[in-house]
């Protein structure tokens, strides 16, 4: 599944958190795993362009 999206991301302050594409994040799929600790969480963009976070 391929989305098109923006690839504009405006720059942080230097004080601010840093900040990452969905896309980016995916390699331009629609999921990707985020390993907290010892979790594994699943992200996912859905066809409506929203995110998922699952354990």
């Amino acid at each position: 599944m391929s989305f098109q999206s923006a690839r504009q991301i405006v720059q942080p302050a230097a004080n601010s958190l840093p900040t990452y594409a969905a896309t980016d994040l995916t390699k331009d799929g629609d999921q990707a795993h985020i390993v907290l600790g010892d979790q594994t969480y699943t992200l996912r963009i859905t066809r409506a362009g929203k995110l998922i976070l699952t354990k």
